[in-house]
């Protein structure tokens, strides 16, 4: 029986959860303010006291990979890279998009999570259930809402939209893509831990898992301030 600690802090929302092949044995989610920092230790302490375990009785942990907020990935990724180093267990990453498409498990239709990029982009990818399980039908991107709604008319479908994109475009969204644009119940709109977990235990069993030591995010593009400096200093020797 695999158990996995998983984390998500890929978003404003702080989850954990402790899942194994057939049940989520716990799982603690915050979604009030960016607070990962300070809270998500604590949140780890607590699921474990309660489930009266330690991190060496799970056999991996699990983390978001990315995209998603670049400080709250890397909060969650050097925390995992830690517990992986102190209680000597293989980490695995799981991409943000594929675990909130994985939140839909099942639907009819295209699936189509969507994190808010800001100034009318988003990260995204597109998805469909097939033969019991998830199959992507685009690849990861970073792109302008109009493009992706372009590229989502092309299906002729209902399309499933789920993540914080939805909270900052909803409007737009309806307006582009009509009855046709479905969006996920609020249970199933956010980042899950448990979801994470899911995805990595199907990894932990074929023993495909990252190196800890050198396991970064990936984030798309780079953070704002990056891309702003690069721009200031574009042409400079």
């Amino acid at each position: 029986m695999t158990k996995v600690l998983a984390l998500d802090t890929s978003s404003a929302v702080a989850s954990v959860a402790v899942v194994d092949n057939t049940k989520i044995l716990g799982e603690i989610t915050y979604n009030y303010k960016r607070q990962h920092s300070t809270i998500l230790i604590p949140m780890i302490d607590r699921i474990l006291s309660f489930l009266d375990i330690t991190v060496k009785d799970v056999d991996c942990i699990a983390c978001s990979s990315g995209p998603g907020s670049f400080t709250g990935l890397r909060i969650g990724a050097a925390t995992a890279k830690g517990l992986c180093h102190g209680a000597d267990k293989p980490l695995i990453g799981i991409p943000t998009l594929d675990s909130l498409a994985f939140n839909m498990a099942y639907a009819n239709g295209i699936i189509c999570p969507i994190i808010d990029a800001l100034r009318g982009n988003v990260y995204t990818a597109v998805y469909r259930w097939e033969k019991d399980w998830l199959k992507k039908q685009e690849d990861y991107m970073a792109i302008s809402l109009e493009d992706l709604m372009a590229k989502l008319k092309l299906y002729d479908e209902d399309v499933i939209l789920l993540g914080d994109g939805i909270f900052a475009y909803r409007e737009k969204i309806v307006e582009m893509l009509g009855s046709r644009a479905k969006f996920a119940p609020v249970s199933m709109n956010m980042g899950r831990a448990s979801s994470i977990a899911a995805l990595a235990i199907k990894r932990y069993e074929k023993g495909s898992f990252d190196d800890y030591m050198s396991f970064v995010p990936f984030y798309l593009r780079k953070p704002q301030a990056e891309r702003e400096y690069d721009k200031a200093h574009r042409g400079l020797v």
